[in-house]
């Protein structure tokens, strides 16, 4: 395999934007704009409080915010499509508005990510792999949006070799993606920590998880404060930033692109001294 993940790719987004990938990891806020998020539900459930914290998030060291409008915890209570968008269409316009920021619309449904595009959004992030409502592949081809495939385990049966199912899954996805005309310029794939897979699993996954270039597209890593950090380190929600700065760190030096956080500013660091070190070995 000749990819080589810290080479440059010019990623396309919609509104004419675009993303250099590769050489420098990139960090994507995570902005819920939910009651029941599992580690911050309800702090930025209002327009005014999400915007606020989007814009602190950009002084971070955040070059995209993703903004969602429904839990995807385990246990979360679904959510109407009226109701998604009324927490998240203001809050992006809003984001739009006021800042050059790049933004990312966390959602499955087509018709939202839709609204969202129109909005201001640059990329649609689907935690579904395209495979709940196969038509928010054609929103992303008709809008030009940027295009995140996350693989997931849920509803399903899963192949046991972790990485045999990612390709299994993403195969899927890709092939839904290229019917409707999306180039792979737009695409990031997401190989799902945490959706379905218990704390081993998640392990083996960071441990193999070079094995996933075989794609020869950018990654995007979300471990952000989830479950299996606290199963390693104890610690509850709120206090596993320095868990998820270290995977961070280790995730971007087996070649990780985007990294989806709730605390930009710790893993900003983090992503600073792997850099610097892939740019030591480079020298």
């Amino acid at each position: 395999m000749n990819y080589n993940p810290f080479q440059n790719f010019h990623w396309t987004l919609a509104h004419g934007r675009s993303l250099e990938l590769g050489p420098r990891g990139v960090l994507m806020a995570i902005i819920n704009v939910t009651p029941d998020s599992f580690s911050d539900g309800g702090r930025f459930s209002d327009t005014e409080a999400a915007v606020a914290q989007g814009k602190r998030c950009l002084s971070d060291g955040a070059l995209i915010l993703d903004v969602g409008g429904e839990s995807t915890r385990p246990d979360a209570a679904p959510v109407s499509a009226d109701e998604e968008q009324s927490r998240i269409l203001p809050v992006i316009a809003a984001l739009a508005r006021e800042t050059d920021a790049l933004i990312s619309v966390d959602t499955y449904r087509a018709e939202t990510a839709r609204f969202a595009v129109e909005a201001g959004a640059h990329i649609v992030n689907d935690v579904h792999g395209l495979q709940r409502e196969p038509d928010i592949a054609h929103v992303a081809a008709q809008t030009g949006a940027g295009l995140c495939i996350m693989h997931t385990g849920r509803d399903r049966e899963k192949l046991a070799d972790v990485i045999e199912d990612q390709f299994h899954f993403l195969a899927r996805s890709l092939q839904i993606a290229t019917q409707a005309g999306i180039e792979r310029e737009r695409i990031v794939l997401d190989p799902g920590f945490g959706f379905a897979k218990d704390t081993e699993e998640n392990l083996e996954l960071m441990a193999r998880f070079a094995e996933l270039h075989r794609f020869e597209l950018p990654f995007l890593v979300g471990t952000s404060r989830k479950r299996f950090l606290g199963a390693i380190t104890g610690r509850e929600p709120a206090d596993r930033d320095a868990a998820t700065a270290a995977t961070t760190a280790l995730l971007r030096l087996a070649g990780g692109a985007i990294f989806r956080v709730h605390d930009v500013a710790n893993s900003r660091d983090a992503l600073m001294m792997a850099d610097a070190m892939l740019a030591a070995k480079k020298s």
